[in-house]
């Protein structure tokens, strides 16, 4: 009798978190969404902003972006993952510009492979992709922090202290 209570139980605790992790995807994805919405913003009213956010903010935002995309996918890894992970893909986007064959360039001619692959290497990308990835990465611990959400690496650091007290 008492196996079948702990089945019962691993089966209902099991729900509760695949329903959790939908929430938690939810929220990256309306995060994602958002750095969409704001990053085209910044691109279609540059001329309204000032000089300083019209430059920059854009490909920080599109950091942002990959950042939250591979929380979303990534839900149940540590942060680390998903800013080294970012930080890897924005960088080899950014290094692959510097290959200008016609066929490359053709693809990025169109908007939406040009927003996704850009046009030319410049420096200046890889900085603004490591600030947005790191305000992302502090927004994403500090929210965490503050709806009580433990990530791997803390429960694991719990898990090592109270074998320690036994």
């Amino acid at each position: 009798m008492r196996s079948v209570r702990k089945s019962v139980g691993r089966k209902v605790n099991r729900a509760i978190q695949a329903k959790s992790r939908w929430k938690k995807r939810v929220v990256y994805l309306a995060a994602v969404l958002a750095a969409i919405l704001l990053g085209l913003g910044s691109r279609v009213f540059s001329s309204r902003l000032p000089e300083f956010v019209a430059s920059h903010f854009g490909d920080a935002l599109w950091a942002c972006m990959i950042y939250f995309g591979l929380r979303m996918l990534w839900i149940d890894r540590q942060l680390s993952v998903a800013l080294w992970g970012s930080l890897l893909f924005c960088f080899a986007i950014e290094f692959s510009q510097m290959y200008q064959a016609p066929w490359i360039n053709h693809i990025r001619a169109t908007t939406l492979c040009g927003l996704v692959l850009g046009k030319g290497f410049l420096t200046a990308d890889l900085i603004r992709y490591t600030v947005g990835i790191a305000i992302s990465w502090g927004l994403d611990q500090g929210c965490q922090k503050l709806m009580g959400i433990h990530t791997r690496i803390d429960d694991d650091n719990s898990l090592k202290s109270s074998k320690l007290l036994k």
